[in-house]
């Protein structure tokens, strides 16, 4: 479940408020490139400066675009439970497919805290769950034999690994068969390679037919074509994270007419010096023949 090739959903911002009109044209632009999924409100989301209704309102525009023609996994997680248990009862009630839970961050749970935060959630909401593990977010790493025993709540069904590491996918898949998903756009064809099934993409939102077709040739076992693909798209992996993600991706959106370039207090605009960066492996992606969608 949640396979394949998804974005996590920048949230577009026009005059401080949400702008939902553009929420639309992004996620049309996201099926249209041939994503199996979208990921709105999650870190890349800026999900930490929303509030319940935002986020309600974002999600009920995604599940009415996308209209089933791709998966919505909704970023649900927080550092309070009882938030988390508040803000994914609402997912659910909205129609989304699965919530996706971020470890609690700043707090530090012991893994019998985690055990107990994510037990919560399981057995108060019916909804497929997907562990979040990104530790240069949430000052936490959970270890392999956490996530493992976390496997065994029957609706945690998929982990999103952003610890940066190929090793920590397969000592996961080493303790259990949960689906793990690369949650690092560099590190998506080698962790498919050690048996992870997707992404969950930053850079989807900006090329999703070619993510898309990384992830399809690496599933398929296809390596010339998925390396061919994570070679071509690669330098702008790099060049999304020149400054604090979201801000160089939704700049290079608003490049494209598809967002405003707005992002919410505390975090800003990109540098001029991070746009040139931007603009120029835009650029070079384009005249190599790989053009948006």
């Amino acid at each position: 479940m949640f396979t394949g090739a998804s974005a996590a959903l920048v949230t577009p911002f026009r005059d401080g408020k949400v702008d939902l009109e553009a929420v639309r044209r992004l996620t049309r632009h996201l099926v249209a490139g041939g994503l199996d999924g979208i990921v709105p409100v999650g870190c890349t989301g800026e999900a930490a400066t929303l509030t319940l209704a935002e986020r309600r309102a974002i999600l009920e525009t995604v599940v009415e675009e996308v209209d089933g023609r791709a998966f919505v996994l909704a970023g649900t997680g927080s550092n309070s439970t009882e938030v988390t248990l508040e803000t994914t009862r609402m997912a659910a009630d909205v129609g989304v497919q699965g919530a996706m839970l971020i470890t609690p961050y700043y707090n530090k749970p012991t893994p019998e805290g985690l055990w107990q935060h994510y037990s919560a959630v399981a057995q108060a909401v019916d909804l497929p769950l997907v562990l979040y593990n990104v530790p240069g977010r949430t000052g936490l790493k959970m270890s392999a034999a956490t996530i493992a025993r976390l496997a065994t709540i029957d609706s945690v069904v998929a982990v999103k690994e952003a610890c940066g590491s190929v090793d920590q996918v397969s000592e996961i898949l080493d303790c259990c068969d949960l689906t793990v998903l690369s949650g690092d756009d560099s590190l998506t064809l080698p962790m498919m390679a050690v048996g992870a099934k997707g992404v969950i993409s930053v850079i989807g939102n900006l090329y999703p037919a070619e993510v898309k077709a990384m992830v399809d040739a690496a599933a398929a076992s296809d390596l010339p074509a998925a390396t061919a693909c994570h070679r071509r798209l690669f330098p702008v992996v790099k060049a999304m994270f020149v400054e604090t993600n979201p801000g160089p991706v939704k700049y290079a959106l608003s490049r494209i007419d598809l967002i405003d370039n707005e992002l919410r207090l505390p975090l800003v605009p990109i540098s001029r010096a991070a746009e040139g960066v931007v603009d120029q492996v835009c650029a070079a992606f384009a005249e190599a023949g790989a053009a948006t969608v």
